[in-house]
């Protein structure tokens, strides 16, 4: 079993996202550590992107101002390495899109993400049928390529679920990230057909999440929730003060996920 999975291991999983950079990246080194210590199960970072195509507003705005305050993806592989030497355990995914890994050199960026702590990968624009480019290189180098599957995947879910790694990354709404007031997809459904075809991949719900009910109403029915544009906004909202109102945030949202 990867770290990542062991993530989810412990009960429902809160799953936990945030912009690399955003403002600066002392202020996510803060805030990784406080959502851990808040009980953050597992976090993804974002590596900014000047064209982040299944965002929405929030977290577009959150790469504009990474990309401008001069955030690289070196700078976030040294802060990474910072993170686990000062004792962070939490596993990490990081969460970009398939033009930052060419342009880094695919091998050289997964063999780096490895050597300074990462635990798997998320890209976004990468569709099932094209992940053979990563998924054996990610593989080699100890670290999960992570599947999303959406409402329009249909017949394709059983398929994606079977090769599923770390765990399966259910999008329970049509669209980009972005919070929303309600979830009407019929998660369960989508769990259900993930889980029928690999009854052992856990399978957690993102896209729209923001309130404990919220959260709390999709891992009812999965094996976690996934919430990354809510988080954001407080970082817009109190920029390098963020560290607190994230910590309390996340404790709010981890405690509506115990005892389920």
């Amino acid at each position: 079993m990867s770290r990542v999975q062991q993530a989810f291991s412990g009960g429902k999983a809160f799953v936990a996202f945030i912009t690399c950079g955003d403002p600066d990246l002392e202020t996510t080194y803060k805030v990784v550590r406080a959502m851990e210590q808040a009980g953050a199960d597992l976090i993804e970072l974002g590596i900014p992107f000047s064209d982040p195509t299944a965002e929405g507003p929030v977290i577009q705005a959150a790469n504009a101002r990474a990309l401008k305050n001069g955030v690289t993806t070196d700078k976030i592989f040294d802060m990474v390495k910072r993170l686990r030497a000062d004792g962070l355990k939490v596993p990490l995914v990081f969460m970009t899109y398939a033009n930052v890994v060419f342009s880094y050199g695919t091998e050289r960026f997964l063999e780096k993400a490895k050597e300074v702590g990462m635990d798997g990968l998320i890209l976004p624009d990468v569709p099932f049928e094209e992940k053979e480019e990563f998924a054996p290189a990610c593989r080699a180098c100890g670290l999960d390529f992570i599947s999303l599957i959406a409402p329009t995947s249909e017949n394709r879910i059983a398929m994606i679920a079977r090769e599923a790694e770390g765990f399966v990354y259910c999008v329970s709404s049509l669209g980009v990230t972005g919070v929303r007031s309600e979830i009407t997809t019929d998660v369960a459904s989508l769990v259900r057909l993930v889980k029928e075809a690999n009854p052992a991949i856990p399978c957690a719900v993102g896209f729209g999440i923001s309130t404990p009910e919220q959260a709390a109403q999709m891992a009812s029915v999965s094996d976690g929730a996934i919430v990354g544009s809510a988080i954001v906004k407080l970082l817009e909202k109190h920029g390098r003060d963020a560290e607190g109102p994230v910590r309390e945030y996340v404790a709010r949202m981890k405690a509506a996920l115990r005892g389920l």
